[in-house]
């Protein structure tokens, strides 16, 4: 049996990275899966999968997310992955790039938990998993300026919601990792020029000496969304490879 028999999740930015990474555990666990992403092409990738149910999801827009949230009666578990880096200092961020941010990164879950927590609360109980960062209220990173910013925003959600509905059967986490490498990550680090150098950078900031792979981050997903982890709720849980220390 697995740890999610029966189970329902939605997830946001399932086409790579964690939330693929994470769709994928939650099914091997036994769960049956939203798996959402705005990119269509690489979330069809995971279509043929038993227990994952392929929809096209703009977290930006709030349409996308009421329909979906129609279409979903029961809802057991949602992860909220979906987010964007923007590199730079607090001058290097003009104010549509901190409007953008903020709307992907913290913005969306707002969106997500306001539709999605009602029927949680209808069906006694439910489970929310944000996506933060070590970036964010726990450590400050150069040229990370609103990136981190929305991810301590992220923080601070998270702890309110897990406030709030306590007592009704809510729990609600967030996960902060370090430096893992995923799409996004390859992507910033040909966006620097030298792409040996670039990744030597990102693995020097490491303590281990080594980048995280998503499917590290998957496995603390699975577990929080497991009864495994009943008593952990409003916790930012660091996986981070030392960073942060």
């Amino acid at each position: 049996m697995g740890r999610l028999d029966g189970k329902i999740v939605v997830a946001t930015a399932a086409a790579q990275g964690i939330g693929r990474a994470a769709v994928k555990a939650f099914v091997e666990e036994g769960a049956t899966v939203y798996a959402t992403d705005v990119n269509l092409e690489k979330l069809n990738e995971l279509k043929e999968i038993k227990g994952i149910i392929i929809r096209k999801l703009d977290v930006t827009n709030n349409d996308d997310v009421s329909a979906l949230a129609k279409e979903v009666d029961t809802v057991h578990i949602l992860f909220n992955c979906a987010g964007w880096v923007f590199q730079g200092t607090l001058l290097d961020t003009s104010e549509s790039d901190w409007d953008l941010s903020f709307d992907i990164n913290i913005k969306s879950m707002y969106r997500m938990c306001k539709a999605f927590l009602p029927k949680m609360l209808a069906n006694g109980g439910g489970n929310i998993i944000n996506m933060s960062s070590v970036a964010s209220s726990m450590k400050g990173v150069p040229n990370r300026c609103v990136y981190s910013t929305t991810k301590a925003a992220v923080i601070g959600l998270t702890k309110a919601i897990a406030a709030d509905y306590i007592k009704q059967g809510i729990r609600c986490n967030c996960i902060c990792p370090g430096t893992v490498d995923t799409p996004s990550l390859r992507d910033r680090i040909k966006a620097v020029g030298d792409e040996k150098k670039g990744l030597a950078d990102f693995i020097a900031r490491q303590p281990t000496g080594e980048l995280g792979a998503p499917e590290n981050i998957a496995s603390l997903i699975v577990f929080i969304a497991s009864d495994e982890s009943k008593l952990i709720t409003g916790s930012d849980i660091k996986i981070d490879g030392g960073w942060a220390l």
